[in-house]
């Protein structure tokens, strides 16, 4: 009977070693969008396994488990296929420390950056994480620490840009009131993309939902 006992604790002890080692695992990288989201219309434009539907930098990023991954010796611009007129964007993004990337937009940039990197201290208030970039500054304080993952939802509707993070709006602006935003302002459709600098950034989720008419609600928060 002791024998028995002392087994049947070892099961238990060993069952829960294995429990907390599961519980300890990165969970896959959603590739398809959840059903709230394809009811709403988004949909998925990485398959996790190619890079089919995007053309440029091909050879400077990698698909790693359901993950894009910018290559830290690689990088560089990697686009969309297929073009955008108005739409909303979201998509997981995880920095390793001094992490530097960035978001095409109507062949602009919005800022992917590592803000709390000592060598980024000194930086104009719009190049910081979420800005259109040297355009439109964005609030800070919302990122999470580098090696942790961050939700991001980016909306254009004509000249209005949104940039969410973690849930709070960062950016809310109409290009069409910035001074010397003119010829941005009226840019109606263009690829997304990644815009690599040489750092190892990790991108999951990346799904779009297209809007069809200027009246539709854009204002939904990143689902979570």
């Amino acid at each position: 009977m002791r024998w028995i006992h002392v087994a049947w604790m070892m099961c238990l002890l060993w069952s829960g070693r294995l429990s907390a080692a599961d519980e300890a695992q990165p969970l896959p990288a959603a590739v398809e969008p959840t059903a709230e989201e394809l009811r709403d219309g988004f949909a998925s434009i990485f398959d996790g396994k190619t890079l089919d539907g995007w053309r440029g930098a091909t050879d400077g990023y990698v698909c790693e488990e359901g993950l894009l991954v910018c290559q830290k010796r690689g990088g560089g611009r990697l686009f969309t296929v297929k073009e955008f007129g108005d739409f909303v964007f979201r998509f997981d993004y995880r920095l390793e420390p001094g992490g530097n990337n960035g978001i095409s937009v109507r062949g602009h940039e919005i800022q992917v950056l590592d803000d709390d990197a000592p060598q980024y201290k000194n930086l104009k208030p719009c190049q910081y994480h979420g800005s259109i970039y040297c355009t439109v500054p964005a609030t800070r304080g919302h990122t999470k620490p580098a090696g942790e993952w961050n939700s991001e939802e980016i909306m254009c509707q004509g000249s209005h840009w949104k940039v969410s993070v973690n849930g709070a709006v960062i950016v809310d602006v109409d290009l069409a009131t910035v001074p010397g935003q003119e010829t941005l302002a009226k840019r109606t459709k263009g690829p997304l993309g990644f815009l690599g600098h040489g750092a190892r950034v990790e991108f999951r989720n990346l799904r779009v939902k297209e809007l069809t008419s200027a009246g539709e609600s854009a204002n939904a928060a990143v689902a979570r």
